[in-house]
């Protein structure tokens, strides 16, 4: 184990890079649950920083005994909050590879496939941690593959990749496409496009989701604009009472999702 004393050292520049997003094929993980995960997943980890005071209990221990120590920087409360995300560390943040994304992976993903295909499409989301919570409850929802489109958030930013606990580092990711470009090449792959739209008269529990699907979500504040729902095949509503006219995303994706696996599983 390495002790780190400076600020200024090459390796902790390294990680506030990282960070804030300038180095493009590796992403900052902070926190024991998603160093964890990180871990779990096999993902290939370059770097791991840690206060003097992170092993103080078996599990801290126990996760340190499955790291190389060659990795492991020891630094000072100071030097670890001017690389820390959060407000309230838990004193561990680790440095890994970016997982591989894009069109190949999903299709690879595709393939691999054991079940009748799920989708989801992300247009515009703007919050990374709705970003990140929708992609906990794909994994959660056995979902095949996420897509995002342009002017979206990063999958892969501190925040996304907090609030996804792990699920960004399995599932298969394609990143910034075009919206219309992913209709067209679902139809090539006989996969059904229906949208999430505030005003469509169908719910979403009268889809038949153990057909071939890519569900379709646009941004919290605007959802789907009309020439947008015009374009896919079947739109969809969740009926609300007492006047309520919208849900958070990772809620309104939460309960399509979870109907799409109950009809599946039966």
């Amino acid at each position: 184990m390495t002790e780190i004393t400076s600020r200024d050292n090459q390796r902790i520049k390294f990680a506030r890079k990282v960070r804030d997003g300038s180095i493009e094929d590796a992403i900052f993980l902070e926190g024991l649950r998603l160093a964890e995960e990180a871990l779990r997943s096999e993902s290939n980890v370059s770097d791991v920083f840690l206060t003097d005071n992170f092993s103080r209990t078996e599990r801290h221990r126990a996760f340190l005994q499955k790291i190389e120590n060659q990795i492991i920087a020891e630094v000072s409360e100071e030097i670890f909050e001017s690389i820390s995300d959060t407000k309230t560390s838990q004193g561990i943040v680790l440095i890994a590879q970016k997982p591989a994304t894009g069109r190949k992976i999903v299709e690879a993903g595709l393939q691999k496939c054991k079940h009748t295909p799920l989708l989801v499409l992300l247009h515009q989301i703007n919050n990374p941690a709705n970003l990140g919570a929708v992609l906990r409850t794909a994994e959660a929802a056995n979902v095949t593959a996420v897509i995002t489109t342009k002017n979206s958030a990063d999958a892969f930013s501190p925040k996304s990749l907090r609030g996804a606990m792990g699920a960004s580092l399995r599932l298969p990711i394609w990143e910034n496409t075009d919206f219309s470009e992913i209709l067209i090449w679902a139809k090539e792959k006989e996969i059904a496009s229906v949208g999430s739209d505030i005003n469509a008269t169908k719910s979403y529990t009268q889809i038949d989701w153990k057909a071939a699907r890519l569900v379709i979500f646009g941004s919290e504040a605007h959802g789907l604009s009309p020439k947008e729902t015009r374009k896919t095949e079947e739109n969809m509503a969740i009926p609300m009472s007492n006047n309520v006219e919208s849900l958070n995303l990772a809620v309104a994706c939460g309960i399509c999702l979870f109907e799409a696996k109950r009809q599946r599983d039966v």
